[in-house]
């Protein structure tokens, strides 16, 4: 692990091959934002406004910041992409990426260049990586959520799904993040209990992603589908 900020604690970890989590803790909780290096990188999550800078100096510590290419996010919220005009600004070729309906009702209007709107299956490409894009609306919030999976990696960018509490968890992990995630879920109830849940889960489950890259906490490694299963089981429970 590579510490990029001292003062914040701000930190980077490769959790995949050229995915780098990049963490700071916040008063007991965590953001995490991922940073995936190849010929056209790409920023999965900005974290919020404020965090702007330091985001900015750990990806300056992998690749210029400037040489982003696209700025990638689940769904329009703060810690999503509440700084994307400003990475915007500092990486001039840059663009928003998000799915068609994010696109549609916020980010077309928000942001200061247009996105890539990312249709359901749509695949992008940025080098030796491959995203596809899975809409999952409501799951677990926000009618524009969605996803990326890293294709060669089978790393699932899965934003706010299992959301661990807690600011000096492993920036990897093979543990159990199930219970953690659901005792947060229920002291929150951030989830919007779509009925639609489980059909997703398992659509993302058929694609036997190896590593979850989770917005808040650790990122896990492992039987990724067989853990999307067991969250599909706790939500219709």
């Amino acid at each position: 692990m590579v510490v990029a900020n001292t003062q914040s604690g701000t930190n980077l970890y490769e959790i995949a091959d050229g995915i780098y989590r990049i963490n700071t803790p916040v008063a007991g909780f965590s953001f995490n934002q991922y940073l995936i290096v190849d010929d056209a990188p790409l920023l999965f999550h900005t974290g919020p406004r404020k965090m702007f800078q330091l985001v900015r100096e750990a990806v300056s510590k992998i690749v210029p910041a400037e040489s982003l290419r696209y700025i990638a996010f689940s769904h329009v919220e703060s810690d999503e992409c509440g700084s994307l005009n400003e990475w915007l600004c500092a990486a001039p070729d840059a663009i928003p990426v998000c799915g068609k309906v994010g696109a549609l009702v916020s980010v077309e209007d928000l942001a200061d260049r247009s996105p890539q709107a990312l249709a359901d299956g749509e695949v992008l490409s940025i080098g030796k990586h491959s995203l596809q894009w899975f809409d999952t609306p409501h799951l677990p919030h926000g009618w524009d959520c969605g996803y990326l999976m890293e294709e060669v990696t089978k790393t699932l960018l899965c934003g706010d799904l299992f959301t661990q509490g807690g600011a000096n968890l492993p920036p990897l992990t093979e543990s159990d993040i199930l219970e953690p995630s659901e005792a947060f879920r229920k002291q929150m109830d951030y989830y919007s209990h779509t009925q639609k849940g489980r059909e997703m889960l398992e659509r993302l489950a058929s694609e036997e992603p190896r590593v979850l890259a989770c917005m808040h906490g650790s990122a896990w490694q492992g039987d990724g589908a067989g853990l999307l299963r067991a969250l599909a089981d706790r939500l219709s429970g």
